[in-house]
């Protein structure tokens, strides 16, 4: 069972997100909560992916993101958000956030991004990636930073890089590649730890500024 809690400050928002995850067989809502009770929870509850709405008005979700970043073993964030040019976007995603959706994402599809980020891929939302692509990139421009860092990885771990780029999980790169989840998920360390990053989509994001990646893998990045 992937274990989820959401972190909102409507009620009714909480309520509907827990009505469509609960229906999947394979995820359970451990709890659904505002703010102000999220670190408390997590710790308490140990969720395997947290929803968080980015603007509440008892506490702020980066802050959140920033509190739940530091434990030891940190929860998957996804972040939540009603606006589809939120300016804190390019924020979450630096800080960690594995993930960014829009609050009226299909409820047909919710489950199915939940699963994704359980399993270590990364989710946007179409309507984020367009801001990504308007407000964090500079189209076309290699940075030599982001190539020196690169140029750390060997061979495989760049094939493992490209393909996180497109948002899989750790099981679909290692059918793409013919290899085990372990040794993936060994990979995707090695890359995270060469590329300083903390997330996936920060590397995938790299793996863009350096030149490595297709059109179509840069559009999967984002």
């Amino acid at each position: 069972m992937v274990r989820v809690l959401v972190v909102d400050d409507e009620a009714l928002i909480r309520t509907g997100l827990t009505h469509i995850l609960d229906a999947a067989d394979d995820i359970e809502v451990v709890g659904a909560v505002p703010g102000g009770q999220a670190v408390r929870m997590v710790r308490e509850l140990e969720p395997d992916v947290v929803l968080l709405d980015i603007r509440m008005p008892d506490v702020d979700g980066l802050t959140i993101l920033a509190d739940l970043r530091r434990m030891p073993q940190p929860p998957v964030v996804a972040m939540l958000t009603t606006f589809d040019a939120d300016e804190y976007v390019t924020t979450a995603l630096r800080s960690g956030a594995a993930g960014f959706l829009l609050k009226d994402t299909d409820p047909e599809e919710l489950p199915r991004l939940v699963r994704t980020l359980a399993e270590g891929g990364t989710v946007l939302s179409p309507q984020v990636t367009r801001r990504v692509v308007d407000g964090y990139l500079d189209h076309g421009v290699r940075e030599p930073a982001a190539i020196r860092l690169t140029g750390r990885l060997t061979e495989r771990e760049r094939a493992v890089l490209a393909l996180m780029a497109e948002g899989l999980a750790n099981t679909d790169i290692g059918e793409r590649l013919h290899l085990s989840t372990g040794t993936v998920k060994g990979h995707v360390t090695n890359v995270l730890g060469k590329l300083r990053v903390s997330s996936r989509v920060q590397a995938a994001l790299i793996a863009e500024r350096a030149g490595l990646l297709s059109p179509e893998q840069g559009k999967g990045a984002r």
